[in-house]
Order: structure tokens, then sequence, then C-alpha cells
């Protein structure tokens, strides 16, 4: 086996001091542009890639990466589009600075716990149970924080998309082409599932909350009161599942209200399914504007949230309160807002006759 190359190793081969051999990958501006390349291409010629990412990060009292917290599964940081969207503009908006993402499950997976154990300057909390063990555990470290899709916490910058006014626009929408008969398609992991009173019906996360809210505005004003379905997950055989409690049914809605595109998605294929034609005899609007909106026929009438503004807001903070922290100086918390707006396209239409 070669023996191992070191900063020392360099500096004899080069006649300098272990000290400028460092400076050379960490503190070039420390070194004439001449010394720094006869060192670097020594260290290539040598086979030596660079100073040990842990040691390095050791000196420096940083990691370089920054967290970011997920609901219990990881694939849905790679299934569900806006996500997938979002995590895009966080790596677009964080790569001048260096910072690499680590996504973190909010599950323990058994003796090693992602937001207690792994290594980051700082963590984006997205659309996360505030009450789960891994949020604890990012608190507990003091960690700099940022909430996205959740409710505002004093002390932590969030970044929300204006959810209660866009479904509030959807709703207004269906009541203004005649609907009276209208349904809501929510999804949740707690709580009762099936058809929910809008009493009883459990609310997992804020854009949930605030979605569900945005309905009722608009449906109350109207004196509408919706039939509510809520389904287990958000899987599309899921959102098949709950769109079958609404429309296999002989007193079914002529409007549905879904909680994301991808569950009106879902409705869209049982609609096809059980000869319900869309929308001449149903209408179906979705939220959130995901790529998948235009793709179905017919086109889907949705609320638009800029997944990319939202993703660069969410790092922009993030580095803002770990700049911060560096420095020991208070932060003040941002509270970013960002609107929404409707988009009719052809999957809405009047009531039948």
């Amino acid at each position: 086996m070669a023996p191992r190359v070191t900063l020392q190793t360099i500096a004899d081969h080069l006649g300098v001091s272990r000290m400028t051999v460092s400076n050379a990958f960490s503190k070039p501006d420390q070194l004439s542009a001449v010394l720094r390349e006869r060192i670097l291409a020594a260290a290539r010629e040598l086979g030596y890639v660079g100073p040990d990412p842990a040691a390095r990060a050791l000196a420096k009292g940083t990691t370089g990466a920054v967290g970011v917290l997920l609901t219990s599964s990881l694939r849905f940081a790679f299934t569900d589009l806006v996500a997938t969207g979002f995590l895009g503009a966080i790596a677009e908006e964080l790569g001048p600075t260096g910072l690499a993402i680590t996504l973190l499950t909010s599950s323990d997976c058994g003796d090693v716990i992602p937001a207690r154990d792994v290594a980051m300057d700082g963590a984006l909390v997205y659309s996360c149970d505030p009450t789960s063990a891994a949020v604890e555990y990012l608190f507990r470290r003091r960690l700099p924080l940022v909430y996205v899709d959740q409710d505002p916490v004093d002390g932590i910058s969030s970044v929300n998309v204006d959810d209660r006014s866009g479904a509030r626009a959807a709703a207004r929408h269906l009541v203004d082409l005649g609907h009276r008969e209208i349904g809501l398609l929510m999804s949740g992991l707690h709580g009762p599932h099936g058809i929910v009173t809008p009493e009883d019906v459990a609310i997992d996360g804020h854009a949930s909350k605030q979605r569900l809210l945005g309905w009722l505005d608009a449906l109350d004003a109207a004196g509408v009161r919706p039939l509510i379905a809520r389904q287990t997950g958000i899987t599309l055989e899921q959102a098949k599942a709950g769109a079958r409690l609404l429309l296999d049914r002989p007193d079914r809605p002529t409007a549905i209200l879904c909680f994301s595109d991808a569950v009106a998605y879902g409705v869209l294929q049982v609609a096809a399914d059980l000869g319900i034609r869309v929308p001449e005899e149903l209408s179906v609007a979705g939220f959130d504007d995901n790529p998948l909106a235009v793709q179905v026929r017919p086109a889907l009438t949705t609320v638009r949230q800029d997944v990319e503004a939202k993703g660069r807001a969410a790092a922009a903070a993030l580095t803002a309160a770990i700049a911060a922290a560096r420095t020991g100086e208070p932060a003040t918390p941002q509270r970013v807002l960002l609107p929404t707006e409707l988009v009719v396209r052809d999957s809405t239409a009047p009531p039948p006759a």
C-alpha cells in the first residue's frame, strides 16, 4: 500500500512550510498565484485531494452542510413534484455559498436519529409535525432554523404561501359557476378518515389547515355545507380511494376541491372509471399548479404557488440565520408570505342542469 500523502509530504517535496501548503487550500489570498499553483500542481502529482473534511470542519467550527427535515419518508423528496421543485430551488440558491444539502427524515432510524446525530450548520423544517421528536432535537441543538409550510413560531424565520387566500379563490370560483353540492378531498395521517364533518375533520399541518379555512370562508359565505372526505396519505391509490368516497354514491357532489394537484389527478382517474365526464358532470380544482396540472386532460384548474420563490426565500433566510449565529449577533426573524393565484383551465364548468 502506498504511503499516505499529507500536507507535510507536499511541504517536504517543495521545500516549504506545512502552513504554506495549508494556506494554498484554506487561505489562498495569503499566497502569490504562482506559489499556490506550484503547491496545487505538486498535490495533484502526489495524489493529494485536499485537507480532511472532518478535520477542516472541526478547525473552522462549521460543517458546510444544512439539513432539510422532511416527513417520515424521504421518498417524498424524489416523487412529489412540489417537493422536488422546492428542493431544486434551494440547491440552486445555496450553490454559490458552498453549502451542501442533507435530507433528514423525521422518523428514528434505529440507533441513529438524523436530527440529533447528523452534523449541520442549520436546518429547514419543511411541512413537518411541529411536535415531533426530530423538531425538538433541532431546537435543543440550538441550530439556526427556518420553518417552511409550518405555523410561524416566535424567534424563528418562516416562509409560507398564502394558502388560505388561494383556497378561498378556488372555492369562490366554483360557487360563482353555480355549484352548491361541493366536495372537499383532504389527506392526513392522524385522526378520522373517510367522510367527516367540518367540525370533526382533523388537520395535519399548516397548509391543510389554511386551505380548509380558505375553502370554508367562501363556502360558508355562500351557505354551502361541503361533503368532506379525508384519505390516509398522499399516494395516487390513496387519492383514488378518497375520490371514490365522494363519487361512488347517489348524492355525489358536482364539484370537488382537492388539497393538491396530485390528489386531483386521482379524482380525474376515478371519475373516468365511473363514467363521469369532467367538466360536464363534475368540476375538479387542485392546488399547487405543479407540472401535472397541464399534462392531464382536461387541464386542471388549480391554485398556483411559486415553489421556486419559496425555495429561494427559504435558503436565503437560512443563510442569513447561519451568518448571524456565526457572528453572535441577534438575528431578526423573517416572515415571508408568498402570494397565490387562481389559474382557471378546462376542468371546471357550471354544474349540469
